[in-house]
C-alpha cells in the first residue's frame, strides 16, 4: 500500500524520541527534521528523526500510536561488546542480529549456529558434526557447563531452522531469537572478553 503523506495534517514537534540509535548504538534523544510530523489517523503519528550522535546523524523513520512509539525503521538492533570477538564470528553474530531486526527469524536463527561452528573451528574442537564439536569444545575453553549445554540447546535450534522434518522446537520466532542472541553473546563474552578484563584488572593492581 502507498501512503500519500501530503494529504495528512501537519501536528508540530510530535513525539519526544529517545531509543538506541540503530545505527551507531548510541542512546539519546533523536532531534527533529523537517518542520512537522505527520497525524496520518486521529491517533497515529509518524515522523523522521536524527541521530544527536554528531559523527553518526542516521535518520530515523517513527510510526506511533496513542502516544507510544510502534515501530521505527531502521529497524533497532540488539547491542552488544564486539571487543575482542574474531572477525568471521563476529560478522556471523552481526548477521545473525540484522535478520532477527528485520525479522527474519528462521535466517538469524541459522547464523547464530554459523557462529558457534565458526568458535569451534576457532578453537580446534574437533567433531564430525556440531554436537561432537560442541563436546570437544569443553577441554578447550574455560566456561560454566551451563553456558556449553545452552550452546548445544540453540545448535538444535539452528538445526530446526535448516531442516524442517527434525522440528524439537515449537516454534522459531522473535523471542525465540532474541534469547538464542543474548546467550550468544554471553558465550562470546566468556570465551573471547573475560580474559581481556581480568588483563586489565591485573595491570591495574600493579600500578596501585
Amino acid at each position: 500500500m502507498i501512503i500519500n503523506l501530503h494529504r495528512y495534517q501537519p501536528v508540530g514537534p510530535g513525539l519526544v524520541v529517545t531509543l538506541r540509535c540503530p545505527a551507531c548504538s548510541h542512546l539519546g534523544t533523536f532531534q527533529q527534521v523537517g518542520s512537522n510530523d505527520l497525524n496520518v489517523h486521529p491517533n497515529i503519528l509518524v515522523g523522521l528523526r536524527g541521530c544527536p550522535n554528531p559523527n553518526c546523524n542516521a535518520l530515523l523513520l517513527y510510526y506511533a500510536e496513542d502516544g507510544e512509539i510502534i515501530e521505527t525503521f531502521p529497524f533497532l538492533r540488539i547491542d552488544f561488546d564486539r571487543t575482542n570477538i574474531p572477525p568471521n564470528i563476529l560478522a556471523a553474530l552481526e548477521e545473525a542480529i540484522t535478520c532477527h531486526s528485520n525479522q527474519c527469524f528462521v535466517a538469524s536463527a541459522i547464523m547464530i549456529r554459523k557462529s558457534f561452528d565458526l568458535l569451534c573451528q576457532e578453537r580446534g574442537a574437533t567433531g564430525k558434526n556440531l554436537k561432537e564439536r560442541i563436546a570437544s569444545l569443553a577441554s578447550r575453553v574455560i566456561i560454566p557447563k551451563e553456558l556449553l549445554d545452552g550452546m548445544d540447546d540453540l545448535r538444535v535450534l539452528g538445526n530446526d531452522a535448516a531442516h524442517i522434518e527434525s522440528q524439537v522446537f515449537d516454534n522459531i520466532g522473535q523471542e525465540e531469537v532474541r534469547i538464542a542472541i543474548e546467550f550468544a553473546k554471553e558465550i562470546f563474552k566468556a570465551v573471547y572478553q573475560y580474559s581481556s578484563l581480568l588483563a586489565k584488572l591485573k595491570s591495574l593492581k600493579k600500578i596501585l
